[in-house]
């Protein structure tokens, strides 16, 4: 049944419907086709469907050390409010006249990929409005070449392992949006080459803080946020 149901998943995408769409018109919940959604795209994505476009978040090279020889420029490094938590965008053609596009937020100081969105199917005008949306935190967003992108993605959650710290639970599901990682970094993470922990009020900073002494004794710098203060 998880087979057909599947085939049926996969035929509905195709044609552009969304997740809850394919949910309805199957009569099943979308925490039942919300998996097979994501196992569908990780098929597709493993033939690398043409690039149509990838986009990195303003400043996100602040703190970082880039090789200079990459030609890869940040208009934003450096700026108040910029540096720590990178945004990462990339599309690819998706049939015609459609685009699936992949989001990456990750913590290029610490703790690696923290939230990916999609794969989304829509069409290029849908492509622009979500992309102003996904980057409307951040003073604006740069078209980037894609070995940048897989080198901010890829690189953090390589950083984060290092350090302890498992991946984001859907990441398996839609690395393979970005292709894959060729040659050695060109980046050196965290924060002037150090983890520096910003908390987000969903983690355990206890726990964070313990495993960063377990990596790196008292090798690093954080933001301390008191409870009080999520309230």
């Amino acid at each position: 049944m998880t087979g057909e149901l599947k085939e049926r998943v996969r035929e509905l995408r195709a044609t552009g419907q969304s997740p809850k769409e394919i949910a309805r018109a199957l009569g099943v919940k979308p925490s039942i086709v919300a998996p097979l959604v994501r196992e569908i795209a990780a098929e597709t994505v493993t033939s690398a469907p043409e690039l149509v476009g990838s986009w990195v978040s303003a400043g996100w090279s602040t703190g970082l050390s880039v090789a200079p020889d990459r030609g890869w420029t940040d208009a934003a490094a450096g700026e108040p409010g910029t540096g720590g938590l990178v945004s990462v965008l990339v599309a690819r053609r998706h049939g015609y006249n459609r685009v699936s596009i992949c989001g990456y937020l990750a913590d290029v100081y610490c703790l690696g990929v923290k939230v990916t969105h999609g794969p989304e199917i829509m069409d290029e005008r849908g492509m622009r409005q979500f992309r102003d949306f996904f980057f409307s935190d951040y003073s604006g967003y740069q078209e980037a070449p894609i070995e940048l992108a897989r080198q901010l993605v890829y690189g953090s959650e390589e950083y984060a392992s290092g350090l302890g710290f498992s991946s984001f639970e859907d990441f398996e599901q839609v690395k393979g949006h970005l292709g894959d990682l060729e040659g050695p970094s060109a980046i050196t993470f965290g924060r002037d080459g150090r983890p520096f922990y910003v908390p987000s009020p969903q983690d355990d900073q206890n726990k964070v803080h313990r495993q960063l002494r377990r990596a790196v004794g008292d090798d690093f710098g954080y933001v301390e946020i008191d409870a009080e203060d999520d309230a």
